[in-house]
């Protein structure tokens, strides 16, 4: 499980929600600027029932609480330990439910479903969608943010390069569960249409992302290996690799600086649809 390249559903239950919740304050400041993008997709015109899919540790849950006052917010998350995490850090504003969103029905639908990066790690994605249809009422709306092409993102992009330089690294399944799976966005705007949703469309957003929320090279250097799926089959190398594509990645993050800290740019779909 340690070296997959593609973190499925069920991978994320037992282990990489585990790895994300352990880098959560630093991984939630570093994708916080994702969030007003989201928002402003998701239409928050009233008081609403949301539910936020893959929420993590609640981060984006709060920002679209915060957006919508007097809504009904619900973060699903297949991650025992990220559930905890973002029910201790709910603040009241939110509530979160642990389920497997790709069969789980809630008793009653909802009128926005959001997610950040929540949305790309699905076994059966056709089945997934279909499920999330019948979550939103009619007229009921969604917006998704997924990552754009790896070579877009240079954090990924930069693991990738430093790690791929001291073992072998096999290409990542572009079909396959994995965070860059809907960088061409007309893969996923596909899968809602059969699903039956309408009127999907998507925008790209484009920005720089403070590493690990504002980190010097060699800290920023060691939790981006921390927390990325590609980094994981270093786990099985030695202590001399895993140095090695340390300071490699030490490198390009020192490259990377602006004002003492860690900035790379990245590529974000902004995925919207109606029910």
């Amino acid at each position: 499980m340690a070296a997959t390249q593609s973190p499925s559903s069920q991978t994320w239950a037992e282990t990489r929600g585990a790895k994300w919740r352990d880098q959560l304050d630093p991984m939630e400041a570093m994708l916080s600027p994702i969030d007003a993008p989201l928002i402003a997709a998701l239409d928050l015109t009233a008081r609403l029932r949301i539910a936020e899919i893959g929420a993590g540790g609640g981060g984006a849950t709060r920002a679209i609480a915060a957006a919508a006052p007097g809504s009904t917010i619900e973060g699903f998350d297949i991650s025992p330990d990220l559930i905890e995490a973002a029910n201790a850090r709910a603040g009241g504003v939110a509530h979160f439910t642990l389920a497997d969103v790709a069969h789980f029905r809630p008793a009653e639908r909802f009128d926005r479903l959001a997610s950040r990066f929540g949305v790309m790690f699905f076994d059966k994605p056709d089945h997934a969608f279909a499920n999330l249809h019948q979550w939103l009422r009619p007229g009921g709306k969604l917006a998704f943010a997924v990552w754009g092409p790896g070579k877009d993102v240079a954090f990924m992009a930069s693991v990738r390069e430093a790690v791929a330089a001291v073992i072998d690294l096999p290409q990542p399944d572009p079909d396959a569960p994995g965070p860059c799976r809907y960088g061409d966005p007309s893969r996923l705007l596909a899968l809602l249409e059969a699903a039956g949703f309408r009127d999907c469309a998507a925008s790209t957003w484009r920005g720089d992302l403070q590493v690990g929320g504002g980190m010097s090279p060699i800290a920023a250097a060691q939790f981006l290996l921390a927390a990325s799926s590609a980094a994981a089959p270093l786990a099985d190398a030695g202590a001399r690799e895993q140095a090695e594509a340390r300071d490699r990645l030490a490198a390009i993050c020192e490259a990377n600086v602006r004002d003492g800290t860690v900035w790379m740019p990245a590529r974000v779909e902004i995925i919207t649809a109606a029910a």
